[in-house]
């Protein structure tokens, strides 16, 4: 019914419809529902011109769902309302970082290329293409490409919260080059045996980098370094 009142233009008509949906949902607890009638709200709220209450409703599906361990809907609905959203709101590079990343993830969990959304995706990134330029854009995609679903996923929690986040009271720039590579790795998903391979030292040594890291930044799990890492655009 709510796509069918879409369809039509009456948007007053599916967002009550969408908002008695949702607030079943909640009220019976329905986890693996409310994450997609979360992203339902959000698009309506995103068609409507309402990209604050489009944000807080990605916000809370994605928490949901990263929550839950739903990766399916991370990255058929989290992300790829995400990217919407960046695209609608003049956050071209984001919204080029976030559809790499959800293309990557998408083939990952099974998601057919032909969705529903795919021309939705076609006219954002030929929007972007005109705006940024295929230096810039390839950029952006390179870095959304690199990022594991678990770092897609924060840096969607980032560009959807409603404000930006307060500086952390000690950053990367007390970070040396090497602590700042291992907070990069670690960002992408690396395991410590991973990083000390890739690096040529040994799991003891890594772990006594990430010990100081986390005294000198103060995050002491590895999603905190993740944040960091976004933050502070070291990946």
């Amino acid at each position: 019914m709510i796509a069918a009142l879409t369809e039509t233009g009456d948007l007053a008509a599916a967002g009550t419809v969408g908002a008695a949906a949702l607030a079943q949902c909640r009220d019976a607890g329905d986890l693996l529902n409310l994450p997609y009638m979360l992203a339902v709200m959000a698009d309506l709220d995103m068609r409507a011109g309402h990209f604050q209450d489009a944000a807080a409703h990605l916000r809370d599906g994605l928490q949901i769902a990263v929550r839950s361990g739903d990766l399916w809907d991370v990255a058929a609905n989290g992300l790829f309302f995400c990217a919407l959203l960046c695209t609608a709101t003049g956050r071209y590079a984001e919204a080029a970082t976030v559809w790499a990343a959800q293309d990557v993830h998408a083939r990952q969990q099974g998601l057919a290329a032909t969705s529903p959304g795919a021309r939705m995706r076609e006219d954002a990134l030929r929007t972007i293409r005109q705006v940024l330029g295929p230096a810039r854009v390839e950029a952006a995609e390179q870095r959304g490409a690199a990022m594991s679903l678990d770092t897609a996923a924060e840096y969607a929690l980032l560009l959807t919260a409603p404000a930006p986040p307060p500086a952390p009271s000690t950053g990367s720039a007390k970070l040396s080059g090497r602590e700042q590579e291992l907070v990069r790795l670690v960002a992408a998903g690396r395991t410590d045996a991973q990083i000390a391979e890739q690096l040529y030292i040994s799991v003891r040594t890594v772990r006594s980098h990430l010990d100081r890291i986390r005294d000198k930044t103060g995050c002491r799990r590895r999603a905190d370094l993740t944040r960091l890492a976004l933050r502070e655009g070291l990946i």
